[in-house]
């Protein structure tokens, strides 16, 4: 039996949806505990890709049974485009997927209040107007609806009243009909009631049965709504705490964390970036990497990988493993960067500090050491990478101070490297 937590551990974007679909095959159960359909995680099989927004990755797997716990926001409507391009792939969804009843739900005025403020200057963020924001908004202020109101005609209609009468200022110009709103959640509710259970009971029934379980988040630590680069984050927790309170599962079950980490570093959206790219530079990197958002399409920002951010999600998070994707993106450098710590008004810092003011003041100071320049997506063993490459991936090691143990060197999933 194991449990294990896989947390992205830049600002989202490293791949995870490859990893949990590669660990998946080793898994009984795969479960996603925080964010919404923000998140696109995208695993290619067969040559055929497949982006999930809210299903776990692990679906792709006959055997495997799928949670979607109350730490996520959902779109019921998003859920259901998704099983049914799933089922359309052949993809048996119904039966193996199950979702939290109290998992909090996404109503179209909270996308038409995410839209709204992403469209004030002094409030723009680079959100993907989602709805995501605001359905925290409400869960925290209680007046949230869950997936169980759904099921209850008159509770649903009382909840979405209320939630209009409040928000009426805001919504003001707005063509909202709630009898349509509510007529529309109700079906979501029938379509879904098969799939909506106490998921806390049901993972901790596979836990104690010996099975191994693989815990999903969203998005990457430096977004978190705590930890992350304050105010351009997301408004969950991505980071390990979040896989117990939005499951419903205690600290002691979690065996080990792996932190997904691309072989550079990229971010969507406004917020400090303390190694980014050249724009020119990031051009042919975003090409080569195809670095534009599965959610969105919106083009990445690129820049070299960042040691000091990565110490930091290994700290807050308690990795156990580093799993790199992405290393083949680099097989075209003749040079490669690493910045291992900040100077800030000349003095030296190895620990990150998120405060906008003060992270968007530092200058990265970077190591350089010599590219590889030739192919590793066809490589399966790590030994076998050339002495550059293998140099690249121990310094990062050597520098978070945790083992590398999987490294991904393409899309597909035999595009992998084992390193345990």
């Amino acid at each position: 039996m194991s449990v294990r937590v896989i947390v992205g551990a830049q600002w989202g974007d490293e791949g995870k949806g490859k990893i949990v679909d590669l660990l998946g095959t080793e898994s009984d159960v795969v479960a996603r505990f925080q964010g919404g359909a923000n998140a696109g995680h995208t695993v290619v099989v067969n040559d055929a890709q497949f982006i999930l927004h809210l299903i776990p990755s692990g679906i792709l797997h006959p055997d495997v049974t799928c949670y979607i716990g109350n730490g996520v926001v959902i779109d019921p409507a998003e859920v259901l485009r998704e099983i049914d391009f799933l089922e359309k792939k052949g993809v048996h969804v119904r039966n193996r997927l199950f979702i939290s009843g109290y998992a909090h739900v996404i109503l179209p005025y909270h996308q038409i209040l995410d839209k709204k403020k992403e469209r004030d200057p002094n409030l723009f963020l680079g959100t993907t107007g989602r709805g995501i924001g605001p359905a925290y908004v409400d869960k925290v202020d209680r007046i949230g609806i869950r997936m169980i109101d759904l099921l209850n005609e008159d509770v649903l209609r009382e909840k979405i009243s209320l939630n209009l009468q409040l928000k009426a200022d805001q919504l003001a110009g707005q063509e909202i009909n709630r009898d349509v709103m509510v007529a529309e959640y109700l079906q979501f509710g029938e379509q879904l009631r098969a799939n909506v259970a106490d998921i806390s009971v049901l993972l901790n029934k596979d836990i104690k049965a010996g099975k191994n379980v693989l815990l999903e988040g969203a998005q990457g630590t430096l977004l978190d709504v705590d930890f992350g680069t304050y105010p351009f984050v997301t408004s969950s927790n991505p980071s390990v705490g979040s896989a117990c309170s939005g499951l419903g599962i205690g600290p002691t079950n979690i065996d080990s964390v792996i932190g997904v980490f691309k072989a550079y570093t990229t971010r969507v959206g406004e917020g400090p970036f303390p190694t980014e790219f050249d724009e020119e530079f990031a051009k042919r990197v975003r090409s080569w990497g195809n670095e534009f958002g599965a959610t969105t399409g919106r083009p990445r920002r690129c820049g070299w990988f960042d040691a000091v951010l990565a110490r930091y999600s290994a700290r807050i998070n308690g990795l156990t493993g580093l799993a790199i994707t992405k290393l083949d993106v680099l097989d075209q450098f003749g040079t490669i960067r690493i910045c291992t710590g900040y100077q800030i008004e000349g003095e030296f810092v190895e620990n990150l500090l998120t405060d906008r003011q003060t992270i968007s003041r530092v200058e990265p100071v970077y190591e350089e050491m010599p590219g590889w320049q030739q192919p590793t997506s066809d490589i399966r063993e790590f030994e076998k990478l050339s002495r550059e490459a293998q140099n690249y991936v121990k310094k990062i090691e050597e520098l978070i101070e945790v083992p590398v143990t999987l490294i991904s060197v393409g899309s597909e999933r035999k595009q992998t490297i084992i390193c345990e």
